[in-house]
């Protein structure tokens, strides 16, 4: 049975700034999927992390589906009719566009979507991220897939020696999606180069050698080339299927525990390790840090087992305690340097102002 899932998220509000959605706002996006996608989805699966709700939806339309897109996009506009008469923060803010136009993607909401015929045992993995960008996803990924210190397989199954295919998209290109295709092990190099810029270069997609199935979808969406200013960090949300043909569960999940530094933070303008946390987790210091959580599922017949937290293990206090203090290090050098990002991806526009307020004093000397 060839089943599609489809993960779509966004802020639509939140308490006390970027915390976290409030109850009701959580519940009215759930009735309304409950009520309106009886007829179009098999199963759903309603979370949060940090300030974004996420939808994740199994069904047997495929990719791109109009009536998938339209009852998120609709769940989502239903709910910030609820957080502005909370009076919520941010209410809205990441549903860019005034009307939907047949497909959520360039619409604001991060959407990743697989399709597949099911295995007899079929489990796959959905993370979602918050204060980050669709970049902190490629070392996980990249380690995850080519790296045998973190991926055991590549040496031990037969299956993964064969290697993966790359879809590697660059997003500052805003006239359409541009991509490149790349082969592990061969491609190893070009790959690392080209995932060492985050900012620009995003795995979008990784395909199986052995099978060609994919094996795992990223979202893409960079909400300032949609906006042309800021409106929110981009917040990731990724899928990744597991076992026989792709990575086990657990190689999936060893990068995580680097805590490795990505973009995003307070006001999407900074430097911070990303942190794995507990599904359903808030946001907190210094509006981050920049936050990772993964559910873990079975599915069969379109129909999602319940949800399994995957970083819920003594194991990740340990991580999140060594994150925090990475966290800590580097908000300790405040401004200067790498712990705010480049003149050319800060989010906010006052430094800029600043800059060409002082441009204009510069001279030249002899």
């Amino acid at each position: 049975m060839k089943i599609t899932v489809s993960v779509i998220k966004a802020d639509i509000g939140s308490i006390g700034g970027h915390i976290k959605p409030s109850e009701r706002l959580l519940d009215t996006v759930k009735k309304f999927i409950q009520e309106y996608g009886k007829d179009i989805i098999i199963d759903y699966y309603i979370s949060y992390t940090g300030d974004d709700i996420a939808i994740l939806m199994t069904h047997t339309h495929g990719k791109n589906n109009e009536k998938i897109h339209k009852l998120a996009w609709d769940a989502f506009k239903a709910g910030t009719l609820i957080a502005k008469d909370q009076g919520l923060y941010g209410a809205g803010q990441d549903l860019l566009k005034d009307s939907f136009s047949g497909n959520i993607k360039g619409m604001g909401p991060a959407v990743a979507e697989l399709e597949f015929n099911e295995r007899p045992g079929e489990p796959f993995l959905f993370f979602a991220a918050d204060k980050t960008e669709p970049g902190a996803y490629n070392l996980p990924v990249y380690l995850s897939f080519s790296d045998p210190m973190h991926c055991a397989g590549l040496l031990l199954s037969s299956n993964l020696t064969k290697g993966f295919k790359f879809r590697i998209m660059d997003v500052e290109n805003t006239k359409g999606d541009k991509v490149i295709e790349l082969r592990t092990p061969e491609d190893m190099y070009d790959i690392a180069a080209l995932l060492r810029d985050n900012a620009r270069f995003v795995v979008e997609s990784v395909y199986s050698r052995h099978s060609e199935d994919q094996a795992a979808a990223i979202s893409t969406t960079r909400l300032h080339n949609i906006a042309g200013k800021y409106v929110g960090k981009d917040d990731p949300v990724m899928l990744v299927r597991t076992q026989k043909d792709f990575p086990a569960t657990g190689e999936i999940l060893s990068p995580f525990s680097l805590g490795h530094l990505v973009a995003g933070f307070m006001r999407g303008s900074h430097t911070g390790p990303l942190m794995p946390v507990k599904l359903n987790s808030t946001i907190s210091y210094f509006d981050g840090p920049p936050i990772v959580s993964c559910a873990a599922f079975s599915i069969r017949n379109g129909k999602l087992s319940e949800a399994v937290d995957a970083f819920d293990h003594p194991y990740w206090d340990h991580v999140r305690a060594e994150v925090s203090k990475k966290a800590s290090d580097i908000r300790r050098q405040g401004f200067s340097g790498p712990a705010m990002l480049p003149y050319s991806e800060l989010e906010y526009g006052g430094i800029v102002d600043i800059l060409e307020r002082l441009e204009k004093k510069f001279k030249i000397t002899k």
